[in-house]
């Protein structure tokens, strides 16, 4: 089965069942170490993982690693070139879950992106990224302890599966003048825009298959979430892009009010039942008034739509979700991409889980990152419903690489979103109190030591770990 790498003698495989893992006690998981400074940071990661392990179970659960290749150590090993070699994805396919360090982006041919390849080939549709403070993070905002998001973040289509035609090309010629000449006048709406003969053309697909599993894995992971931080919040820009952005809002109400509707509440529908509550002979057009304040202004059709909307509410969730009940359900609710990148910075603790797009995604989950304290502390899980793949959210750094200097937290916390994954919540507990009271003691690397007020020696990269085990307790 493989050519030049060994499964471990020991473990087990991790299975599936309806897109959740079925984990054994002793499961065998592939790592790939990373380019770079994954020399230095794989090495503390592994180290943390076991101990938490230990620790928390008492050898009654432990993880046998598979080391398997990609990037360039994989190129040292098969040959050049060879940035993914097939042992790689075919122990990552049997097994299931793996965990990866930062891999070096081919220059040249062959390859676009590595992390991109492998979402793309096991159809890992969500990443993942959690953004919460750590007590003692150096961060250029006042108050970053009220941050704590997790960014769920479509990781197939909108722009990694964008389609594009450069400048002056024949087919992008000929496409402008389809456009221009035939698809437009045909489309109403669109009046009389025309594309310039000069431009480059994208298109940029999203699916509603591809909108709803993404939002369905968020809704879930709500579920998990301390009563307080269940709500779910779409981000787009459908004000503007009405058939993708636009539809990724609609297709998203329409799967969390179908699948989940016992569990969850939108926020429109909690203005109805609030008015209602606050007035039990309020008339549907009084509430319809209350919930949209330009209501008077609109044109009967609309009026009645609305009023429509809210008889329908009313109608068919006030038994389960009215006199209160709904206080009790997830919230799910919807903001424009550019309001969120504002909202998450003035009034962070109003959000808990953002489900994007993924270019949207890409811009906000680096922005929450930056405002705890940067991607060094930013895990990443990249999860489909036959495998997931964890992994470092940062570069290889390689100027710094054999150092042993560079902070591992990045790849530590995402092995913590694995042992999440995984349900060893006890393991993953004691990673994040040994992190949270290193880091309070200023016991940080160097990219945080030097930006603590008054500055502190940095500890090592291995050091930085071994102080994070000894604050198990």
């Amino acid at each position: 089965m493989y050519d030049k790498i060994t499964p471990p003698t020991t473990g087990a495989k991790i299975t599936f069942k309806n897109g959740e893992p079925i984990v054994p006690e002793n499961p065998i998981i592939p790592f790939i170490r990373g380019d770079g400074t994954g020399i230095d940071i794989w090495p503390a990661t592994q180290k943390v993982l076991d101990a938490a392990i230990a620790k928390a179970y008492k050898g009654q659960r432990q993880v046998s690693w598979f080391k398997v290749y990609a990037g360039d150590e994989a190129c040292d090993l098969y040959g050049t070139y060879q940035y993914l070699p097939q042992d790689t994805l075919t122990a990552i396919q049997e097994y299931g879950v793996a965990i990866k360090g930062p891999l070096t982006t081919p220059v040249g041919g062959g390859i676009r992106s590595l992390n991109v390849a492998l979402r793309q080939i096991f159809d890992l549709y969500a990443c993942v990224r959690p953004c919460r403070y750590y007590a003692g993070t150096p961060s250029p905002h006042k108050n970053p302890e009220k941050l704590d998001v997790i960014v769920y973040r479509e990781n197939t289509e909108d722009i990694y599966l964008g389609i594009e035609w450069r400048q002056g090309s024949e087919i992008g010629d000929r496409l402008i003048k389809l456009l221009n000449e035939e698809l437009i006048p045909a489309t109403p709406e669109h009046g009389k825009k025309q594309i310039p003969l000069d431009a480059g053309i994208g298109i940029k697909p999203i699916s509603k298959g591809g909108s709803q599993r993404l939002v369905r894995r968020a809704m879930k992971h709500a579920m998990l979430l301390p009563k307080q931080k269940q709500q779910v919040t779409l981000v787009h820009k459908g004000n503007i892009m009405k058939y993708t952005e636009g539809a990724f809002r609609d297709w998203g109400y329409e799967l969390v009010t179908s699948e989940f509707r016992q569990e969850c509440v939108t926020e429109r529908e909690s203005w109805i039942l609030s008015n209602k509550e606050k007035n039990p002979s309020i008339s549907s057009e009084d509430n319809a008034r209350q919930i949209d304040p330009g209501y008077d202004a609109l044109t009967p059709e609309k009026k009645a739509q609305i009023v429509k909307e809210v008889e329908t509410v009313l109608n068919s969730i006030w038994p389960s979700h009215g006199n209160g009940q709904w206080k009790d359900k997830i919230m799910v609710n919807d903001r424009i991409a550019d309001s969120i990148f504002q909202q998450i910075q003035t009034r962070p603790d109003e959000y808990s889980i953002l489900a994007t797009m993924n270019l949207n995604g890409d811009y906000l989950s680096d922005a929450a990152a930056a405002i705890v304290g940067g991607l060094g502390m930013g895990p990443g899980a990249n999860i489909g419903d036959a495998c997931a793949i964890f992994e470092a959210t940062h570069g290889t750094a390689p100027k710094h690489a054999g150092l042993d200097r560079i902070n591992p937290g990045s790849v530590i916390l995402s092995g913590v979103m694995m042992l999440e994954y995984m349900g060893w919540q006890e393991a993953a507990d004691l990673i994040k109190k040994g992190l949270s009271e290193a880091i309070a003691n200023s016991q940080v690397t160097y990219d945080l030591a030097r930006l603590l007020e008054p500055p502190v020696e940095p500890l090592k990269c291995s050091e930085f770990a071994e102080a994070i085990i000894q604050h198990f307790g």
